[in-house]
């Protein structure tokens, strides 16, 4: 007689638990080809959201990361050659950097995602994002035919300067994707025993 091993009963609730937070990833990546403001984006919500929650750290870097490359991928289809050429800068891949950052910083909300500390973290990792994806135009900009920039400190910081109008954006995309994926998962929480237990 064959003696079959028994079901592990964490077994159902983890790939529950895995799939909803993708599924929330790759939807607030999607959100990006929707018509919305310069800068207004999910992607550190995304970050922070994936480092928070996922029960592994491999996990929570790679499902933001392969959910924003689908979605730049799409709206390069979109858009056309303009936007596959920004592909090959400098800026495209600093972007991804920032949001592997931002990850990092989530990591300090496992356990500890409570609103104010949310916010918190979601207006940190705006600051964090744009240090780092300003420095990729920076970057951009002094390797191109006609650079704007001297490629020096005063350039760059000259850079720093131009960029912070679209700051305003990119700390209410923050704030505001933050809040909804946070909060919303926080509901899921509620209705769904099993999710619950296995992000205890």
């Amino acid at each position: 007689m064959i003696e079959h091993k028994p079901t592990s009963p964490n077994r159902s609730p983890l790939k529950l638990g895995t799939a909803v937070l993708a599924g929330i990833i790759l939807l607030a990546a999607l959100s990006r080809l929707l018509p919305h403001p310069p800068n207004f984006s999910p992607i550190q919500a995304m970050a922070l959201f994936g480092g928070a929650w996922f029960a592994r750290r491999q996990l929570a870097l790679l499902v933001p990361l392969l959910a924003m490359l689908l979605s730049d991928v799409l709206l390069g289809l979109i858009n056309g050659g303009i936007y596959f050429d920004y592909f090959a800068s400098a800026g495209f891949w600093l972007v991804y950097v920032a949001m592997a950052a931002c990850t990092v910083l989530g990591f300090a909300l496992r356990g500890r995602a409570n609103a104010p500390r949310v916010l918190g973290y979601a207006l940190g990792s705006s600051l964090v994002f744009f240090v780092i994806t300003n420095f990729g135009a920076w970057l951009a900009d002094i390797a191109s035919a006609t650079p704007l920039y001297a490629p020096t400190l005063n350039g760059l910081l000259a850079a720093y300067v131009a960029g912070i109008p679209f700051l305003q954006n990119t700390i209410a995309g923050a704030l505001a994707f933050s809040a909804l994926l946070f909060g919303g998962f926080a509901l899921l929480r509620r209705r769904l025993p099993a999710l619950r237990a296995q992000t205890a």
